[in-house]
């Protein structure tokens, strides 16, 4: 229900295994029709919260990994979450992990309380500490994507505030363009670019997500 993502809108029901992995299927079908390599990367992200279908999952990770079947590393399996930190902690405990990628968007527990509805009960304080667990138990990069929206969460001392938090050791920020829904607008480019400026002043680790379209 988070309030600027147009593709949560048509969401019904969690998908089942059978559901998430002919989606893979498809995809790698298509790339050895069009001779384009094989599938060798999946994130799980976008409509719905992966950790609030964690067997399903799960249990569809594990046919992308056997290599009687897709063969895909761990290491090249991402979950975006918007912060369910049960389902940090559980992931962090697997034998196998996932990389781990937060959509945070907001530094501030009362806006991403109203934007993110879902992430209420999840304050960042608690959030954070679940992330370092899970680096601790992996000893890998965490990516913390943050989408910029006009007159938001697109400011200077947004910018700064972000930086402070993210000054940690395989702490990533991937910054991403809005996409105008609704009442939301994309921010300038220069607004853009000044923001990832201030990030990388304070040697933080930053990339831009671009469009494809």
């Amino acid at each position: 229900a988070c309030k600027f993502c147009s593709s949560g809108t048509f969401f019904k029901r969690n998908l089942n295994v059978d559901e998430i992995l002919v989606q893979a299927l498809l995809w790698a079908r298509y790339l050895k029709e069009k001779k384009l390599g094989r599938l060798s990367n999946i994130v799980f992200m976008g409509s719905g919260e992966p950790f609030l279908n964690y067997d399903n999952v799960f249990s569809a990770i594990s046919y992308l990994n056997n290599p009687e079947y897709f063969d895909i590393s761990y290491r090249r399996i991402s979950i975006s979450t918007i912060g369910i930190i049960p389902g940090i902690r559980k992931m962090a405990n697997e034998s196998n992990k996932p990389n781990l990628a937060i959509s945070l968007h907001f530094i501030d527990d009362k806006i991403r309380s109203i934007m993110m509805p879902g992430a209420k009960k999840y304050p960042l304080i608690k959030l954070f500490e679940a992330v370092d667990y899970y680096i601790e138990q992996t000893n890998r990069k965490v990516m913390f994507e943050y989408m910029l929206i006009k007159g938001i969460n697109d400011s200077v001392k947004d910018a700064e505030k972000l930086a402070f938090l993210m000054k940690k050791h395989l702490y990533a920020v991937n910054l991403i363009k809005h996409n105008k829904t609704g009442k939301w607008e994309t921010p300038d480019t220069e607004v853009i670019n000044k923001f990832k400026k201030i990030l990388r002043k304070n040697k933080i680790e930053v990339v831009e997500r671009y469009r494809f379209n």
